[in-house]
């Protein structure tokens, strides 16, 4: 059976590069959380994981565009990703959204391309996300964010979020991923100039022809945001703790 990685542990990747955990990164982040059909995000969390209601039959789905510019100690070159994840609670109750916006949103990471292979194994090995490779593209100016990914020669998506004010802030969240069938809770720190908007509408996805995008489509995003959020600064992931 394999050990699961601890905080203070150094942990070796199959691609030979090494971190140490808690890993701490550097990055820009946008993001935001959109309505989703209730029923369809339930179907897609593991056992254990229950949506959290923003409205009585609208869940939550968080989409976010990442350009990490450092990893832990230089442990491997900087690369790009696009999570898409469902805010959730494990007690069995539908859990309103409000408590989730002082912490960030987070929640089951359903799907996560990066842009290099060690990211991929980053991801995989330690925590259990479910990261693939993909071309993402970011383009940033002083308005917005847009981030286009194509995997496996077809478009997943192009998201554009505006960046919101934002101020010096620290935050604390975690996310779920399951890991050698177990379901794991990832604490995640954020520190740096941090944004948030809520209630806007300055958030645009455009989903593409890969049967990600289909899944996604399934959902009924909606198309105005119960929360738009950005960071520039740090990402600390401390190991994965499983969920009893």
């Amino acid at each position: 059976m394999t050990r699961r990685p601890a905080d203070g542990d150094r942990v070796r990747l199959s691609t030979g590069h090494e971190v140490t955990l808690p890993l701490v990164t550097e990055a820009t982040m946008a993001g935001a959380v959109l309505p989703a059909d209730d029923d369809a995000v339930a179907s897609l969390l593991p056992d254990g994981l229950h949506p959290v209601s923003v409205t009585p039959r609208r869940a939550g789905v968080v989409v976010l565009c990442v350009e990490y510019r450092r990893i832990g100690d230089d442990a491997m070159a900087p690369y790009d990703e696009f999570a898409v994840a469902f805010p959730a609670t494990t007690d069995g109750r539908r859990a309103p959204l409000l408590p989730l916006l002082t912490r960030a949103a987070g929640g089951y990471v359903w799907s996560l391309p990066v842009t290099s292979e060690p990211a991929r194994a980053l991801g995989d090995e330690v925590w259990g996300f479910p990261k693939t490779v993909a071309d993402i593209t970011h383009r940033d100016d002083a308005t917005r964010r847009e981030t286009t990914v194509v995997e496996d020669g077809d478009r997943v998506a192009t998201v554009a979020i505006d960046w919101p004010q934002s101020l010096p802030r620290e935050e604390r969240s975690h996310a779920y991923a399951v890991r050698a069938d177990r379901l794991l809770q990832i604490p995640i720190s954020f520190r740096g100039q941090f944004g948030v908007a809520p209630l806007s509408a300055r958030v645009a996805i455009d989903l593409g022809e890969h049967d990600r995008a289909d899944t996604l489509r399934s959902l009924d995003i909606g198309s105005r945001s119960f929360l738009g959020f950005s960071l520039d600064g740090e990402i600390a992931y401390g190991a994965g703790r499983p969920v009893e």
